[in-house]
């Protein structure tokens, strides 16, 4: 029940020394400001690093061959093998839990020899032989067209898809691009699609945008690769981890290309989905860190209450033990002290948690006024959680800081308190 006689009495009480109040107060109102700034410091970095995993399948691993280590079944060491297009069907076959198999082939390389010819211009880019099913894999948008459909791949259609970096070497401005042609290493092929990369290609989002995509059978036919597989791109289902599935690959594609079981070097591999799980447990690591250390700060400021409502207290001794005189009891006495240690703590918090969210949401506004492709930081916010439970620590501190004082109050006897000057 709201008592306004008690509130009076609790305003009178802190403000009857203003300056004390506020340097009180500012423990806990910058404890909290330091908990919700550093939490959403730490959401903003890891929106930024999520955003370069934005379109991409990350329960994905790459896979490639490299030269044998060890000698097996009559064959030599530093032995080279490739993969084969049997190896995709059999991959499928045996291992249900893979969404996608996706064989691919490269060719050239960005700032490599001159493979492509427009009309009079040449310039370097990567060739890809893919499947349709990259698109799914990849972080990227078609602009414009289509990307590879599987009627390429059944025809064999010389279709070409191409990045945005590409058209600004090879074309006018505003020339239309769809249906035009591209000769890559003398193999004419037409212009169906544009594509916009967001990834950032280990730091360098400008080669992520000088790619030329093929049909993966076209590309085996035109620069005769036969049935030679370069790499695959595996992706598993959203209930298997492809983390978990990797050694029964390894172990199963050794096995069919007869290497030895403990050849840990003739397979190359990359496991995106691990990487990816090692920044989602970095960022775990800074939330508790976050946490643990505006908490502490929190603590420091909890702790100024409750010295300075000690001090309260015993300037009010006369007063508490006229109260008692007069019939109070004594949890009216502890009552009266919680409350007012845990208005202050609430006060102070709820100030600090609204400077932060309005420091906050300039800094966004600033961001969003700024180029964000390869901005490692974006979007720094706290959710409702994170207020909740800040909520619940101001309420638990004021609690804590009052304690202490309150019991010291009750234990105050009407005869010594009247006596005291």
């Amino acid at each position: 029940m709201f008592d306004r006689d008690n509130w009076n009495e609790i305003l009178e009480a802190l403000t009857a020394n203003t300056f004390r109040t506020i340097l009180t107060a500012f423990g806990v109102f910058w404890g909290i400001f330091i908990l919700v700034i550093l939490l959403a410091a730490g959401n903003g970095l890891e929106n930024g690093v999520k955003k370069g995993f934005s379109g991409i399948a990350t329960n994905t691993m790459f896979m490639w061959t490299q030269t044998t280590s060890k000698p097996y079944k009559g064959l030599p060491q530093t032995r080279q093998f490739d993969f084969k297009n049997s190896d995709v069907d059999a991959l499928k076959q045996n291992f249900p839990d893979l969404l996608y198999v996706s064989p691919r082939n490269q060719l050239g390389g960005y700032e490599g020899a001159n493979n492509v010819i427009r009309g009079t211009k040449t310039a370097a880019y990567t060739i890809y032989g893919d499947y349709p099913e990259l698109i799914k894999q990849e972080s990227m948008d078609i602009t414009k067209g289509r990307f590879v459909n599987q009627q390429d791949i059944l025809l064999k259609r010389k279709v070409a898809v191409i990045g945005q970096g590409v058209i600004k070497e090879l074309y006018a401005v505003n020339e239309e691009v769809l249906g035009t042609y591209v000769k890559v290493n003398g193999v004419n092929f037409m212009v169906v699609g544009v594509y916009n990369s967001k990834s950032r290609n280990n730091g360098n989002a400008e080669s992520a945008q000088k790619n030329i995509f093929v049909p993966f059978t076209t590309f085996q036919q035109a620069f005769n690769y036969g049935d030679t597989v370069g790499w695959m791109a595996l992706t598993a289902n959203d209930d298997a981890s492809i983390t978990k599935l990797k050694p029964k690959i390894l172990d199963f594609m050794k096995a069919r290309h007869s290497i030895h079981p403990q050849d840990e070097r003739a397979i190359g591999k990359f496991d995106l989905f691990e990487e990816f799980s090692k920044v989602q447990d970095l960022f775990s690591i800074l939330k508790f860190i976050a946490y643990f250390v505006g908490t502490l700060v929190l603590i420091s400021g909890v702790i100024g209450i409750s010295n300075i409502m000690l001090i309260v207290v015993k300037e009010r001794t006369k007063e508490i033990g006229i109260r008692r005189a007069l019939g109070a009891t004594p949890g009216a006495i502890r009552s009266q002290i919680l409350l007012e240690s845990i208005f202050l703590t609430i006060t102070a918090g709820m100030l600090g948690i609204a400077t932060a969210t309005g420091i906050l949401a300039l800094l966004n506004k600033v961001l969003d006024s700024m180029p964000s492709e390869d901005m490692m930081f974006a979007n720094p916010s706290v959710d409702l959680s994170v207020v909740f439970f800040a909520l619940i620590i101001l309420v638990g501190s004021g609690l804590l800081a009052g304690f202490i004082p309150a019991q010291t109050a009750i234990k105050v006897k009407p005869v010594d308190a009247l006596r005291t000057e």
